[in-house]
């Protein structure tokens, strides 16, 4: 027999005695059980858990010790699901609330739901059935609580669930029935299109994550499909009076200079008005257009939103201008990409700070922004603000006046390419340490699972215009790295105050794209209104693994207060999007985000190989994971109802469009025996 026959034969028998053992293990796991008395009792009433977005909970029930003990002790499945022949272009991403004693989702299709936080049994659910043509992503992360100190306590919608959805509608909804409220707008709604004008189709337009509740108005900013068409709506940000719907205050992030113009009607008034630019308006666009409040074309705010409740502040993560992006047109970037704090009674700008200049990459603000006490090596502490970016930068501002705490370098960066107008220099931070570390790739970085993949990696890079980080674009393709996904997308960070660690998980994934004459059909970035149109080209392997070297998704662990990392570990397996036997712990693409407890546990799924993971925050070993039924691209969240009860995790598994992988509808709750 051959020598490899007799490793065949070795390994074989290995894996039968592990199977045994584990099947043995798990047979004594189902005798264990546990005291669920005393303790922290702490829920998750937003979608950060606090409006700070920290993602930390007080918890301790679950610990290092037992988190592997985890069972499953309830699953629910929302029916949210593509049927033969419909459009699958779905992301579960929800993250459930804890408020008057029920948890509170919503599926990709706005199906909004009840649940009892103990069972998992449907109280209620309210199907909104927005429409969601000229949806690219079919998308909801959350809803949110509100409850009116007004109102008698049992009253008919005192305790409200407010929903924004993918055709850009607002419901209230009564917490208890899942009825809409009539007081609220019209029957329940307010339709966030209606002073837009011209939208062309519904699914354009919308809201995908949870609105800010402050005192007793509803804040909320939308979803725009980004370089969709340079005549855009605008991106409003508008306060709504909790009760009535009516308009409190609204922020648009057109320039000063657009807003200072009397010509520009909308800038100053809320009146009827045309398209800021008339020259830039859509060959669609009827001749008649619809009421148009806001200046078109603005940067949106399509991330969770963050407040300091003291200093009266909330932080807006803006978008991309769709006119300056796309024709480099004055200064429409004045407020994209960046952060803006307002005054959250009046809604008047304080400060703004921009991460990208002119950003012709998709690279805007992703992610809710974190708010944290800074604790300086000298003892010093700053109120202060940390922001996930794309390109796998970590911006860690003062939270009052924007000022970087940790320095940040404006480092020169190619102008070339089909676009005008570009910046010669982007903001990169010199702490915290990076996710991204690499600017400029070399065919040195390419990477196969044989010769024969790496080798044609390699040729294929080579041909690509390649400028580093911000490469801008040409007609050839031209290096996307990191690709629009980042680094860090929309799930952020999260932060251990009790142990002062970040917590962050990103993507390090090589891309191309270029430039094309606008013809054919080919490209998810039309650019209407412009002579060109983006195309994406394919830089994946043969295999279909990314070409650049892995690890293509990582966690890390940084210690806030000297910016450095204290770990940094490959996050998640190829076990379920390759085949055997190309199962290797290599790090892959991730979307989602993690969540910090203060037993010193960090919990994250997001990962394409579809388990849910626990961690030591303190030093990034891997503690737990159990498979799910589809991925878990979504934040997950934890919550004890009281000191008696038992501590619940809980993730949505349903997978995501755009990642080809599995689709579900599942929510599944965690927790000790």
């Amino acid at each position: 027999m051959s020598r490899d026959a007799h490793s065949g034969l070795r390994l074989a028998a290995l894996l039968a005695m592990a199977a045994v053992t584990a099947i043995g293990l798990a047979a004594c796991d189902q005798n264990k059980s546990y005291s669920h008395k005393g303790g922290p009792v702490d829920g998750w009433a937003v979608w950060g858990h606090g409006v700070q977005g920290q993602r930390y909970s007080a918890n301790t029930q679950i610990t290092p010790e037992n988190v592997k003990d985890l069972k499953v002790a309830w699953t629910y499945r929302t029916g949210d699901l593509s049927k033969p022949g419909e459009r699958a272009d779905l992301a579960f991403e929800a993250t459930p609330i804890l408020a008057n004693n029920t948890l509170y989702l919503c599926s990709p299709r706005n199906r909004i739901a009840a649940l009892d936080p103990k069972t998992g049994k449907q109280k209620w659910m309210r199907d909104l059935k927005p429409d969601t043509n000229g949806a690219t992503v079919i998308v909801c992360r959350g809803v949110s609580y509100w409850k009116d100190s007004q109102a008698p306590a049992n009253a008919f919608c005192a305790q409200r669930i407010f929903a924004g959805t993918i055709d850009g509608k607002m419901w209230a909804l009564d917490a208890d029935t899942g009825k809409p409220c009539p007081g609220f707008g019209t029957n329940g709604v307010v339709n966030l299109q209606a002073d837009l004008g011209y939208v062309e189709k519904p699914g354009l337009y919308g809201v995908s994550s949870a609105p800010t509740i402050v005192g007793d108005k509803v804040i909320t900013g939308s979803k725009i499909i980004d370089f969709h068409n340079v005549d855009m709506p605008g991106g409003v940000v508008r306060a709504l009076d909790a009760r009535t719907g009516a308009l409190v205050w609204a922020f648009t992030a057109a320039p000063p200079s657009v807003m200072a113009d009397p010509t520009i009607q909308g800038a100053q008034t809320d009146s009827a008005a045309k398209p800021a630019d008339a020259k830039m308006k859509a060959a669609a666009a009827p001749a008649a257009a619809p009421m148009q409040t806001y200046p078109r074309s603005a940067p949106n705010v399509w991330a969770p939103m963050s407040v300091d409740l003291k200093n009266r502040l909330i932080y807006l993560p803006t978008g991309t201008p769709q006119i300056d992006a796309v024709l480099g047109k004055g200064d429409w970037d004045y407020y994209g990409s960046s952060i803006v704090a307002l005054n959250v009674d009046t809604g008047a700008v304080v400060w703004h700070y921009q991460f990208v200049h002119k950003d012709i990459w998709d690279y805007d603000t992703p992610a809710q922004p974190l708010l944290f006490d800074y604790k300086a090596p000298d003892g010093k502490v700053i109120p202060a603000l940390a922001q996930a970016t794309k390109m796998g930068y970590i911006f860690v501002l003062n939270r009052l006046t924007g000022q970087p705490i940790f320095p940040v370098k404006e480092t020169p960066v190619s102008t070339g390419g089909l676009q005008k107008g570009l910046s010669p220099t982007q903001p990169i931070p010199v702490l915290p340490e990076h996710q991204i570390t690499i600017t400029k790739m070399t065919d040195k970085d390419m990477f196969g699972f044989a010769l024969v993949d790496k080798w044609d990696c390699q040729r294929r890079f080579n041909k690509l215009k390649n400028d580093g980080i911000f490469t801008p674009f040409y007609s050839q393709s031209s290096v996307d790295y990191p690709v629009s996904v980042g680094g860090m997308d929309w799930g952020g960070l999260t932060f251990d105050p009790k142990r002062n660690i970040l917590v962050v998980n990103s993507n390090s994934v090589l891309g191309a794209h270029h430039l094309a004459p606008h013809k054919g059909s080919d490209g998810y970035s039309p650019l209407i209104g412009t002579p060109y149109r983006q195309v994406y080209d394919n830089m994946m392997s043969m295999f279909g693994a990314p070409c650049n070297a892995p690890p293509w998704g990582k966690l890390a662990g940084i210690d806030i207060s000297t910016g450095k990392k204290i770990w940094e570990v490959p996050l998640g397996t190829t076990r379920d999007e390759a085949p055997w036997p190309l199962w290797f712990h290599l790090g892959v693409p991730n979307q989602g985000g993690a969540i910090t407890t203060a037993s010193g546990l960090t919990f994250i799924a997001a990962t394409t190989d579809r388990y849910f993971r626990a961690f030591s925050t303190e030093t990034g070993k891997e503690l737990w994971r159990v498979s799910l039924p589809a991925a878990g691209q979504s934040m997950p969240m934890t919550y004890r109802l009281d000191s008696n009860g038992r501590q619940y995790v809980v993730v949505a598994a349903g997978g995501h469009s755009a990642l080809h992988n599995k689709q579900g509808d599942y929510v599944i709750a965690y927790a000790l025996p």
